[in-house]
């Protein structure tokens, strides 16, 4: 009898000037709703190394980690099964914003005015806001 393991992703958290940037999902789960750029972690890959490639195929943006946001681990936030994710707040240190792999579109939204987000992208961003960004939010 085999284990049963979750499935483990990375996403990105890019805030530039009161605005985050999310990807629209090309595929389902949630196809056509905005998340926060990233993905699954390959084996024999770094949670670190996972985040910084998936932002760069989904958005064309390269980036460095500024530090880590979190992990989420509830095992309901994935229809697809047990997904534990780690969050990383970037840095962009390059490249062109153009939607690619994943994502349909790509864009910078108003951290005040998100659109409706797919898994528990909500929940990440609002905590993140929280606890590293309230300068932000309090200027608003």
């Amino acid at each position: 009898m085999g284990y049963k393991s979750p499935s483990i992703t990375a996403d990105g958290i890019l805030i530039k000037n009161q605005q985050i940037l999310l990807v629209k999902r090309k595929n389902q789960p949630f196809k056509g709703k905005w998340a926060l750029p990233g993905g699954f972690v390959e084996y024999g890959e770094k949670t670190e190394d996972t985040v910084i490639r998936e932002v760069l195929e989904e958005t064309g943006l390269k980036t460095k980690i500024n530090q880590l946001a979190g992990v989420y681990s509830d095992p309901d936030r994935d229809p697809r099964g047990h997904t534990i994710t780690v969050a990383y707040i970037l840095d962009i240190i390059g490249g062109e914003l153009v939607a690619g792999d994943d994502a349909s579109d790509v864009k910078f939204f108003n951290v005040k005015e998100l659109p409706d987000l797919s898994f528990d992208h909500s929940k990440i961003i609002n905590e993140v806001l929280q606890r590293f960004y309230h300068d932000v939010l309090s200027k608003m």
